[in-house]
């Protein structure tokens, strides 16, 4: 367990819900400030912003290499330089953003890329520090991190074990205490089949650390189920509307759907409970419509008790039923009305 702003963050915890804004700003400071204060009105614990420019990312190069040429992605035919420069968040926004949502009561942080973006945000005081999928295997970055001494989320998208223990190993060496990764398919949007939700415990059994869920599958069904996995942290990106465009609006939650993915993994996390196999007190209440032994027909003085004027129903208030072979063949010692719950004390 770990504690960021006072919010506990552990498997005996509910998992904490991020909305990532990205560059769903769409270039508006103005907008960008509805996002924040929009997620807080549909109850995440927290935003997260990514510090970047264009030039600290990739080179303004015409070369092939610089270009996404994946004809099945949202960036087909975009240079990288000129993705990220439409989709970077302004440096000089963070201060009013963080601002923004301290004021909120949200956890606030960003994704640090570089060196230069790492020493720009510790200016904030961040209380978290993240590291992005693609960084992930940048050990030079997650050392410079680490450093800080402050708690550190790590994005696994695309790493294999060897790649998370190297990252991981170098976090711990260099100081960072508290760790959580984030199970993540680095897709977009990504598929369902590739969740592969089951890592989830598998990490953090073999790491030691939180463990939790970046999530690039359409809708909230992904985060639910890893709810229910152990995910401590659920991250998801966040827009006002899809329909207002923007680099990442495709697989964002819409206001509603944020509302409900934390309405649902309250109620799903409630759900998980522990190992009981106790009655509840609601269910005692209950106990009465159990099944019992009752007189199914007028029974006579002397008669014998038989398929044909008992039977096991509903209500319990009778014998209970695991006793019926058992009576079967008995002499009533009085007369028994049909419908009356029958007791040892009417036979021999």
């Amino acid at each position: 367990m770990l504690k960021i702003k006072n919010i506990k963050i552990g498997l005996g915890y509910k998992p904490i819900i991020i909305a990532e804004i990205s560059g769903n700003h769409n270039g508006s400071l103005k907008r960008a400030i509805q996002i924040v204060r929009k997620a807080a009105s549909c109850g995440a614990d927290g935003i997260k912003l990514q510090t970047y420019t264009a030039d600290t990312m990739t080179l303004n190069s015409k070369k092939r290499d610089f270009f996404i040429n994946d004809k099945k992605s949202l960036w087909y035919g975009k240079s990288l330089y000129n993705l990220y420069k439409s989709a970077h968040t302004p440096w000089k926004w963070h201060k009013v953003l963080f601002k923004e949502s301290k004021k909120l009561g949200l956890i606030y942080f960003s994704t640090s890329f570089d060196e230069t973006s790492l020493k720009f945000l510790k200016q904030f005081n961040l209380p978290i520090h993240k590291v992005a999928s693609f960084e992930n295997t940048d050990l030079r970055l997650i050392k410079l991190v680490a450093q800080t001494k402050k708690p550190m989320i790590i994005s696994l998208g695309m790493a294999n074990y060897k790649e998370i223990k190297e990252a991981v190993l170098t976090a711990r060496k260099n100081g960072c205490k508290k760790l959580i990764l984030l199970k993540c398919t680095s897709a977009y949007p990504a598929k369902y089949e590739d969740a592969n939700l089951a890592t989830i415990p598998f990490l953090r059994k073999s790491f030691k650390c939180e463990v939790g869920l970046s999530d690039h599958t359409l809708g909230i069904s992904t985060a639910l189920a890893a709810t229910v996995f152990g995910a401590s942290v659920i991250e998801k990106h966040f827009t006002l509307d899809r329909k207002s465009g923007g680099p990442d609006a495709k697989f964002s939650l819409e206001p509603p759907e944020l509302k409900n993915l934390v309405n649902e993994v309250d109620n799903v996390w409630k759900s998980i409970g522990k190992i009981n196999l106790q009655i509840t007190k609601d269910e005692k209440k209950n106990l009465k419509f159990r099944r019992s032994i009752y007189a199914s027909e007028n029974i006579k003085k002397g008669d014998k008790l038989s398929k044909d004027n008992i039977r096991i129903i509903r209500p319990s208030y009778g014998i209970k039923s695991k006793y019926y072979d058992d009576i079967i063949g008995k002499k009533a010692i009085k007369k028994i009305s049909k419908g009356t719950a029958l007791q040892f004390s009417l036979f021999k």
